[in-house]
């Protein structure tokens, strides 16, 4: 198993490094402070590696002018380094240095990591000559490279013979940047097979990843898809209304938690119990978040094959989100005799319209690509892109259509029943790869 220290100037991102490949926000601690981690932390990654979080190095230079005093030049760098870890300094004024010198020592190689915002100063030259005097292979990772010039940097490490280097941004996720940085490792280091085989690994995870997020999303669409309310009393309209429009905000909200703890995205303990979802505060039900995603409601709220009323009788005292559709008949696909009987017996039903269910759609796919550019030490608040809707709204895919008539698809309808969902999961499976890539 391969040991790599993760090290470097304190506050340049070396947790949230860990935190990044880890995918877990909940590893170790980030602050915008410095010396943030005190003690040496170590997590695994299968059984290819494990990763050691150190502390940050604060004084370097101090460390040189120490070495440079105290030991004899004819002694080689790790002789050197030994004496310096022995002696009273690494217990007092040196001890955060002497626990990363200990661990690179005690590890196949080391990232340092470097914000990339930074110029090159003396300090950063004297880090890297203490950690080579350790003999152990160092791959250099840019951290915050979104705005950072590199030249600078590159040209001070080629003259210390460090040609291969990674571009690794923690608050905005690359995949394959991550892929970059497994591939570079490898070329430094004779387990190249067993990189092989992580980045494998790591490639078919993050497909894994993607399909059950979609999967999610396509189960819930179909629970909204499918639930219906009914009513004979047109006094009941408005709180029924209120009713489904409720539980469709609470089973978006848990749809969202599913896929946020699918990518390891937890609270965090700097913001309060929603803030990862700040995003999506706006209402569903909003005409105006409509127009966000370019969905055109022009024709109304309900639409579909009407019988014994006319549109504008069955959509007054509706707000946009609800189409209500006597007998349940939606394009024809229930037959004659129920509708027939509804309507002699009065009973109406309720179901959430298309332009609804297509923002709903929207909105999940757009966290969704949130959350694939997102690194796991990112503290701003989600920005959503607002990407166009995944279909016309006038025109559900054919599952949804399917749906509506199926209410035993719908855990909002309080029904189940194993041949349902053995079909419903067909129609999951059609809605994922048909219509929300």
């Amino acid at each position: 198993m391969l040991n790599l220290a993760v090290v470097g100037h304190t506050n340049t991102g070396k947790t949230s490094l860990m935190r990044t490949l880890l995918r877990d926000t909940q590893f170790g601690e980030v602050k915008n402070a410095a010396a943030t981690t005190r003690h040496v932390e170590m997590a695994q990654i299968g059984d290819w590696l494990k990763l050691y979080d150190t502390p940050g190095l604060e004084d370097a230079g101090g460390v040189l002018d120490w070495l440079e005093e105290h030991t004899a030049n004819k002694l080689d760098g790790i002789e050197r380094i030994g004496q310096f870890l022995n002696s009273p300094a690494a217990q007092n004024e040196f001890s955060q240095e002497a626990k990363v010198l200990r661990q690179l020592l005690a590890s196949d190689m080391a990232l340092y990591v470097i914000d990339a915002r930074e110029p090159v100063l003396p300090k950063y030259k004297d880090e890297l000559t203490v950690l080579s005097w350790c003999a152990k292979p160092i791959m250099p990772v840019f951290n915050f490279t979104q705005n950072g010039d590199l030249s600078a940097w590159q040209a001070m490490l080629a003259r210390r013979l460090l040609h291969v280097s990674s571009s690794f941004d923690t608050v905005a996720f690359d995949f394959e940047g991550e892929m970059r940085l497994w591939d570079n490792l490898a070329t430094m280091l004779p387990q190249r097979a067993d990189l092989d085989d992580l980045m494998r690994m790591r490639q078919q995870e993050w497909r894994d990843l993607d399909r059950q997020a979609r999967e999610i999303i396509a189960h819930f669409l179909l629970d909204v898809a499918a639930f219906r309310q009914q009513f004979a009393d047109k006094n009941q309209l408005e709180n029924i209304q209120t009713q489904m429009q409720t539980a469709v905000r609470q089973l978006e909200r848990t749809t969202q938690q599913q896929i946020l703890a699918l990518y390891r995205f937890y609270q965090n303990e700097l913001h309060g119990e929603d803030w990862a979802l700040q995003a999506f505060r706006q209402d569903p039900f909003d005409a105006n978040l409509l127009k966000e995603y370019g969905i055109r409601t022009t024709r109304g709220a309900a639409t579909g094959a009407l019988i014994g009323l006319g549109l504008d009788a069955l959509t007054a005292g509706l707000s946009l989100g609800m189409g209500m559709l006597l007998g349940g008949v939606i394009g024809g696909t229930v037959s004659n005799w129920r509708t027939l009987s509804d309507k002699m017996s009065g009973v109406k039903t309720v179901f959430i319209d298309a332009a609804t269910i297509t923002v709903l759609a929207a909105r999940a796919l757009d966290l969704l690509a949130v959350l694939q550019s997102r690194g796991h030490a990112a503290q701003d608040e989600m920005r959503l892109s607002g990407s166009r809707a995944p279909w016309q709204s006038d025109k559900l895919p054919e599952p949804l259509q399917k749906a509506r008539v199926r209410q035993k698809w719908s855990v909002l309808n309080g029904t189940s029943s194993d041949v349902a969902q053995h079909l419903r999961h067909e129609k999951a499976q059609i809605l994922v790869e048909q219509y929300l890539r």
